[in-house]
């Protein structure tokens, strides 16, 4: 956990454990197993509030472990230096998605989907501490299965 931490604090661009790395697949899950995706668009290596979103939010064994049994999650990375640059088909998949939800660029922006992709929450910017924001994901998350 603490080398994760250090790599994303340090900017390098990484596959997380828990998220999806094909959101063609992440909606399959999502579907199979209703649950909403959670799609968080982040410059990894250049974005101070993304950083500090993934390590005090995403990286949280708290959420974690919700997300393990409640979420989808997948992270549109968008990095800007040449060593963290993402495979030609990563890259036109995050591209695709950034046109359909993240149009004005906004970073970080984080989605609650549904597994058709429809927007259920939106949170603009750091999306506050790991206590608010778990409240906000179970809410949307126990309103869909009262």
């Amino acid at each position: 956990m603490k080398l994760i931490l250090l790599m994303l604090v340090s900017g390098m661009s990484l596959s997380l454990p828990g998220w999806q790395t094909d959101f063609e697949k992440a909606k399959a899950i999502a579907k199979e197993k209703d649950r909403l995706i959670l799609l968080n668009f982040s410059g990894s290596d250049w974005c101070g509030p993304c950083q500090r979103l993934h390590k005090e939010v995403f990286a949280d064994n708290t959420f974690t472990t919700y997300a393990d049994t409640a979420l989808v999650m997948y992270n549109a990375d968008f990095p800007r230096s040449k060593k963290n640059q993402l495979s030609k088909d990563l890259q036109k998949s995050n591209d695709a998605l950034a046109d359909q939800y993240n149009p004005q660029g906004k970073f970080p922006l984080t989605l609650l989907l549904t597994a058709e992709g429809k927007v259920v929450k939106t949170w603009d910017g750091y999306a506050g501490n790991n206590t608010q924001f778990m409240q906000q994901v179970k809410a949307v998350c126990d309103a869909r299965h009262p």
